[in-house]
């Protein structure tokens, strides 16, 4: 039987920018894909960007 949350984890597109109230964190400010904390962050035209370290995900906020 296949898992849902594995199957959404290696859907993950590491170079699309996800909008944060579409997909949430699901432990508060680490990542899903790599369960890293560690980030960086930007703000561009009024939009926040948080992109991880570890695995490159991006989340705009």
């Amino acid at each position: 039987m296949i898992n849902l949350e594995e199957t959404k984890e290696q859907e993950t597109d590491l170079d699309k920018v996800y909008e944060y109230d579409e997909f949430p964190d699901k432990v508060s400010r680490r990542y899903d894909h790599c369960n890293s904390a560690y980030f960086k962050s930007s703000v561009k035209g009024g939009i926040f960007l948080r992109e991880c370290r570890e695995c490159g995900m991006k989340k705009s906020i």
